[in-house]
C-alpha cells in the first residue's frame, strides 16, 4: 500500500537513490561499478568500457581497476544484483571518485557531465557521513574514558569503605602495673 501522504519521488531523487545505492567499497576505496555507471549514463556497458580502454592513460589503479573473480563473486553474494545469464565475459571495472569524474571527458555528452556532478555529490555526501560517524565515535570514547576515571574514583572509595579497620593489637595475659 502506497503512502498518500508523501508524493511520489521525482527522477532527480530517483538519480540520487541509485547513486547512494550504487557506491560501494572494495579494496577499502568507494567505488561505482561500470554497468551502474553506464546505467546513469544511458549508454550500455561495453560502450563505456570501449571508451576507457581508448584512453588508458587516463584511467590509472587509482582511478579505475578490475575486480577479480572472487571479489565479483563477494558482491553479487552481498547484494541483490543479479547473476543472469548471458551478458559480462569479464569481471566488472571498479571506478573510484577520480575515475567517475574522468569519465565525463571520454564520453563527451551533457547528460555524462550531469550525471558526474552527482555522483561527486553522492561520494561527497557519503565522505561527510562517514567523517560524522568517526567524529561520534572519537566524542563517545572520550565519554568512556571519562567515565572509567570516574567509575575508578567510586570504586576505589567503595573499597575503602569495605575494608575493615585495623583492630588494635590486644596483650594476651594479665595486665601488669609497672611503672
Amino acid at each position: 500500500m502506497a503512502d498518500s501522504s508523501r508524493p511520489a519521488a521525482t527522477p532527480h531523487e530517483t538519480t540520487f537513490a541509485a547513486i547512494d545505492h550504487a557506491i560501494l567499497i572494495v579494496r577499502d576505496l568507494r567505488v561505482m561499478l561500470d554497468a551502474d555507471l553506464a546505467a546513469l549514463y544511458g549508454v550500455p556497458t561495453g560502450r563505456l568500457v570501449e571508451a576507457v580502454k581508448r584512453h588508458p592513460g587516463r584511467f590509472p589503479p587509482d582511478f579505475m581497476f578490475q575486480l577479480t573473480a572472487d571479489e565479483h563473486r563477494s558482491l553479487l553474494s552481498q547484494s541483490a544484483r543479479a547473476n543472469g545469464r548471458g551478458g559480462r565475459r569479464s569481471e566488472p571495472y571498479a571506478f573510484t571518485e577520480q575515475g567517475v569524474a574522468m569519465l565525463s571527458s571520454v564520453l563527451n555528452s551533457s547528460r555524462a557531465v550531469a550525471v558526474n556532478i552527482e555522483v561527486i555529490r553522492a561520494f561527497v555526501r557519503m565522505r561527510r557521513l562517514l567523517d560524522t560517524n568517526a567524529d561520534l565515535a572519537r566524542r563517545i570514547d572520550g565519554l568512556e574514558a571519562q567515565y572509567d576515571r570516574r567509575f575508578e574514583e567510586v570504586f576505589a572509595a567503595i573499597r575503602e569503605l569495605m575494608a575493615l579497620p585495623e583492630a588494635p593489637a590486644r596483650q594476651l595475659g594479665f595486665a601488669t602495673d609497672t611503672a
